[in-house]
């Protein structure tokens, strides 16, 4: 048996496509939106089971106020998220937002057609392979742009830098000193400012900061 729907996107055309191809395989579309925020008056005024949300910007600030209204207005409607997935902080703010499912905005219509149904049914609708990039990202998270790898390389002088770079190598003080043309009790000096700006108790701690930090990378760059 079809659901009663209502389809909402940020695109008016896309909208109206994604209704009549559901309406071929059986739901009854009640309403077709747009923009997105035009769910929550849509879903209040025709009552659907569900009401598939096409957000093209997931990561936007806001972008869920009308899943969390809808939710608030109208908890017995199942709500539908259709959107990309390059963002995976889209994606939780869209269950935590109280979303039922969500769907990759390039998916077939068959695996639309699937989550609707299993909403309306009180289950998770979310595609497996974005569950696993979601697992992915929590095992394996990605390095934010460098932010602690800029602080740290603005507390260090140019020599520290160099001194950090040689530490990592795994260079003891007499190995650094040569190396740099210095003193071992200036080379000594460096070390142990470097490792006090790191907040580091041994060098191979330092190196492990330096590494996680992302400073390593970015001093590979330089």
């Amino acid at each position: 048996m079809g659901v009663r729907l209502v389809v909402v996107d940020d695109h008016r055309l896309l909208a109206e496509a994604l209704a009549a191809a559901l309406q071929v395989r059986g739901h009854r579309v009640l309403a077709v939106g747009s923009p997105a925020s035009a769910g929550p008056e849509l879903v209040a005024q025709r009552r659907p089971e569900v009401c598939l949300l096409g957000v093209a910007r997931p990561g936007d600030p806001g972008a869920f106020g009308s899943v969390r209204r809808m939710r608030q207005e109208r908890p017995e409607v199942a709500v539908v998220v259709l959107g990309p997935v390059d963002d995976l902080r889209g994606v939780a703010n869209a269950f935590a937002a109280g979303a039922a499912g969500y769907v990759r905005s390039d998916e077939r219509i068959e695996v639309v057609d699937r989550s609707i149904t299993r909403a309306r049914a009180g289950e998770a609708a979310v595609a497996v392979e974005v569950l696993q990039a979601a697992f992915e990202r929590l095992l394996h998270p990605v390095r934010e742009p460098d932010d602690e790898a800029l602080r740290l390389l603005g507390s260090l002088t140019r020599r520290e830098i160099q001194v950090l770079a040689r530490i990592a190598e795994g260079q003891d003080t007499q190995e650094i000193a040569l190396g740099m043309g210095i003193a071992p009790s200036t080379a000594r000096t460096h070390v142990q400012r470097v490792l006090m700006k790191l907040g580091a108790r041994t060098r191979l701690e330092a190196a492990a900061v330096a590494d996680r930090t992302g400073l390593l990378a970015r001093l590979a760059r330089e």
